[in-house]
């Protein structure tokens, strides 16, 4: 099947083509149309679900651009304001109306008649729906909404000073690359115990998220907040249990590549004792990797490498820059972290990144270009309800992106063995995130079965799943005070809770795809491709098969793919 990224805005039909989202009372006569309309024939019921999708369609995106402008620049307090005033005074109000609308179609006697297998996974995620709304949730998660952009606020606040210069963390983060031991060690520290001061005011955030969100799972009849956040997030395909092995599996088939890695590391460096600021490092005359200089050149080099790949990724970039839907750079102000957010009704959707001229910077690139083709791919389907797909695929096609584009990274390093090195780089990087993303996913299942606990008890509890899949290379004592609030890096804890597992799950289908890719290319390239136009219209397990993937993340296809990875590292 071709592929075009000659994405066009959906037009109109339900909605006047000049209306623009103000006010609740603007927009709710729209909702009462489809409430009260009257549904007597397959074809009506067919209209009627397009103009509902149409109204979702203008609604999300013009929250999207709420959220994009605010995390662009977090001190522009009008900007918080509208986003703010969505969450809290239109949002509330839409609430209501969606589950009475989501009743309406699951209720009526038309919809048995529907095409059972093309609306299968919309239906049940409905019914889904419809099984966790309560009235009495609505104003907690108005203000849920609000508070979790808080710690893009706070942390877009935190800046240091280097060499008499002020930079952002992200920026300040490039120094631990520098040859200078002493240098590193300065920056590591300060950037840590910039982090401290605010380490109380992050604490008392999270307290109060963590107390709201039990709340909602209690109301909705739920023991605890993790039971209800995996309902919620539409895990149908695993369990808590099955979290709890893939923990283990990391530990046993995992943590011996990293310490592997962090072994070579030690001795390419010469050092006695590798410290925390000497990961980042290359030893004595060798330069840093320096793949870009400005966000024109990293976008431009981007756009040649996934040309090469398949023209039409490359296609897809070159879009989002006619129509300015990107925020690389890192500056003051800025909110942390990089995303891809998908643009319901226009479709080619918007990056955000912290760019600063580092390797890291690419890999973040090339992760967020996948999820950006994956928007591309689903724009196509019929209703907005289509294209909600499962965020176990949605990374995939971002992790997956980043290995397939290794064989052209030439486009940013014409040296080969700065090549190889950004190659190496990336590998070591698919390894040693696993722990991390155990890590944080079994806290999160603490945190949440247990939410009456201390800060006394969440810094011990933090500290001692920290040790759990700590390495055995890295030398990290006298380090404890920063090591013990370092669970507030983590900006998912905040504002998307338990979306982490996600990262584990599809970073071994994203080894997988490279498995296929390294035997046919091209072939691979087309599962890719397929499994993303599908969008969310099959369950988890028939997407990954579309894409020549098993849907399995148990020990035994973890250490598979692990032999894998370490035989490419060693190639």
């Amino acid at each position: 099947m071709t592929y075009t990224a000659d994405i066009k805005k959906i037009p109109r039909h339900f909605i006047p083509a000049d209306f623009t989202v103000s006010n609740w009372e603007s927009l709710e006569p729209f909702f009462k149309e489809l409430l009260e309309r009257n549904i007597d024939s397959n074809p009506l019921l067919e209209q009627w679900l397009k103009d509902q999708s149409e109204l979702e369609a203008v609604v999300n995106e013009d929250f999207c651009w709420r959220q994009i402008r605010m995390t662009c620049d977090t001190e522009n307090k009008s900007l918080e304001e509208a986003f703010n005033y969505f969450c809290t005074a239109v949002q509330p109000r839409i609430q209501p109306y969606a589950d009475a609308l989501n009743k309406k179609l699951v209720n009526h006697p038309l919809s048995g008649e529907l095409d059972a297998e093309k609306y299968f996974t919309y239906l049940r995620s409905l019914r889904k729906n419809i099984e966790l709304f309560r009235e009495e949730n609505i104003p907690i998660q108005a203000e849920l909404s609000v508070m979790q952009q808080q710690y893009g606020v706070i942390s877009g606040k935190m800046t240091v000073t280097v060499h008499g210069n002020e930079y952002t963390l992200q920026q300040a983060a490039k120094f631990l690359e520098s040859h200078d031991r002493a240098l590193r060690e300065d920056v590591y520290r300060k950037l840590n115990e910039r982090r401290l001061q605010d380490m109380d005011a992050l604490d008392t955030l999270f307290d109060q998220l963590i107390e709201r969100r039990d709340r909602e799972a209690h109301h909705a009849g739920f023991p605890n907040y993790r039971d209800y956040r995996f309902k919620e997030l539409g895990r149908f395909d695993y369990t808590s249990a099955d979290c709890t092995a893939f923990h283990n599996a990391v530990k046993q088939q995992v943590l011996p590549l990293v310490n592997m890695i962090f072994q070579k590391k030690k001795e390419r460096l010469g050092l006695e004792t590798l410290r925390p600021w000497d990961v980042e490092a290359e030893p004595e005359g060798t330069a840093p990797l320096h793949p870009f200089n400005t966000s024109d050149e990293l976008i431009e080099k981007c756009i040649d490498c996934f040309t090469r790949l398949r023209p039409f990724f490359g296609a897809c970039l070159t879009k989002m820059r006619e129509l300015k839907h990107l925020d690389l750079e890192s500056r003051m102000g800025k909110a942390p972290g990089g995303y891809n957010c998908p643009l319901a009704e226009s479709g080619a959707p918007f990056i955000f990144m912290n760019a600063a001229g580092q390797m890291h910077d690419v890999t973040t690139m090339v992760h967020e270009g996948g999820h950006a083709v994956h928007s591309f791919l689903a724009h196509h389907l019929e209703l907005n309800g289509f294209k909600e797909y499962p965020t176990e695929m949605a990374e995939v096609a971002s992790m997956a992106m980043e290995l397939f584009s290794m064989d052209v990274w030439d486009s940013f390093f014409d040296d080969a063995t700065q090549l190889s090195r950004a190659k190496e780089h990336q590998l070591e990087r698919v390894i040693t995130i696993f722990p991390w993303i155990a890590i944080i996913d079994k806290f999160q299942h603490w945190i949440y079965v247990h939410p009456a606990h201390t800060h006394a008890e969440r810094t011990a509890r933090w500290t001692e799943i920290l040790n759990e899949f700590k390495d055995d290379v890295i030398d990290y004592s006298g380090l404890e005070a920063y090591r013990s609030n370092a669970w507030q890096r983590q900006l998912h804890l905040f504002e998307v809770p338990f979306y982490y597992i996600e990262y584990g799950i599809a970073q071994l289908g994203a080894i997988g795809m490279w498995m296929q890719y390294k035997k046919n290319k091209e072939l691979a390239l087309d599962n890719y491709c397929n499994a993303l136009a599908l969008g969310g219209t099959k369950t988890l397990p028939e997407l990954y098969k579309t894409a020549g993937l098993e849907f399995d993340f148990s020990p035994e296809k973890i250490k598979v793919l692990m032999e894998f990875v370490k035989a490419e590292m060693e190639h």
